[in-house]
């Protein structure tokens, strides 16, 4: 499996970074379509009479209204309001499956499992029965909708189907990933999954374009652009975010900065005219301006351009604005960044 493909580690997880050519695997994402894998994500099955009620409680955005067969983004938090999580969650309506990276299975496992006292509940890695892949681009609906029923899917809808003889869940992508949608599977029909999916001319895609991929559709990453220091008004991630659904850990937090006004801090998207500005903090009369969190040169249509994620002062720049970062210029953009796909 993963014939020809140049291995390495990303957001913690060793997985292939390339096949072809990182440009290449961008523009299949971008005009035509792409399959790759998604072991750097994992999925934590949530069980339990309490489940509902107790997982309510944890997260920012609504599970007790969440529909079966339906999915939400949110962000676990601590008790003074930081982001120590990203994550999505699913209903399956007898259990719910919490996705997130790797790299943050530990966090959902043992931090918000401290939590579980008197309550029926249960969290395990479902690592042994679910893994999964990804299929992306403009033309993936069509391929996909050639093999299962994916016609009348909306966002983080789920769909038990068959491929075949394979029994899989479809899962659409949210809002912010358009055309995106992923296959989980028991991990022993990954490969019979994938050869066919390439075999409908999905093209293999590694991580590098992925990357790609995600600055371009200004998509923050947790443990890069968002961090444990970050709250969630300034992460722009208003979906992650339900005002009404009753109190959780860190809410109190949230709700001040709802009531009283909006944070100092948003999250943006930078062009920079003269090359490549390295991440960290950029100060201007004494304050801090912006702060770089990703800085990409990215192989775009038409040629190369340096891109950039991060955070500006909200009262200081305004999307189109021009500012000054040590001597070098950088455009503020709001996200995501307009590329065409030819």
């Amino acid at each position: 499996m993963f014939q020809g493909a140049l291995f390495g580690s990303y957001i913690g997880a060793d997985t292939p970074l390339t096949f072809s050519g990182a440009a290449a695997e961008l523009q299949a994402l971008l005009s035509s379509f792409g399959v790759f894998d998604l072991g750097w994500r994992t999925k934590t099955a949530v069980t339990g009479k309490d489940r509902v009620r107790w997982l309510n409680g944890m997260i920012t955005n609504n599970i007790r209204d969440l529909a079966v067969n339906r999915g939400n983004y949110s962000f676990a938090l601590n008790h003074q309001g930081r982001i120590i999580a990203d994550l999505y969650t699913y209903n399956f309506g007898d259990h719910f499956v919490i996705d997130s990276d790797r790299s943050l299975s530990e966090t959902i496992l043992k931090t918000l499992g401290r939590y579980i006292i008197m309550d029926d509940v249960k969290l395990a890695d479902s690592g042994q029965t679910l893994a999964a892949l990804g299929v992306c681009g403009p033309k993936a609906k069509d391929a996909l909708s050639a093999l299962v029923n994916i016609a009348e899917s909306g966002p983080l809808q789920v769909a038990q189907e068959k491929l075949g003889a394979l029994e899989i869940t479809v899962v659409r992508g949210p809002e912010q990933k358009p055309d995106w949608y992923e296959i989980w599977t028991h991990p022993e029909n990954i490969q019979a999954v994938w050869e066919i999916l390439t075999r409908t001319g999905a093209q293999p895609v590694g991580a590098n374009a992925l990357e790609f991929w995600r600055v371009l559709r200004g998509i923050p990453q947790y443990g890069q652009d968002i961090r444990e220091r970050d709250l969630p008004q300034e992460t722009e991630q208003s979906q992650a975010l339900n005002f009404t659904k009753g109190c959780y850990i860190g809410q109190e937090i949230v709700e001040r900065i709802r009531s009283r006004g909006q944070v100092h801090r948003k999250f943006s998207g930078f062009e920079f005219t003269d090359g490549l500005i390295a991440p960290g903090k950029y100060e201007a009369d004494g304050r801090t301006l912006a702060e770089i969190t990703t800085s990409l040169e990215i192989p775009v249509p038409g040629g190369t351009k340096n891109f950039g994620l991060g955070y500006v002062r909200r009262e200081s720049v305004t999307p189109g604005s021009q500012i000054d970062l040590n001597g070098k210029k950088a455009t503020v953009v709001d996200l995501p960044f307009a590329i065409s796909s030819n």
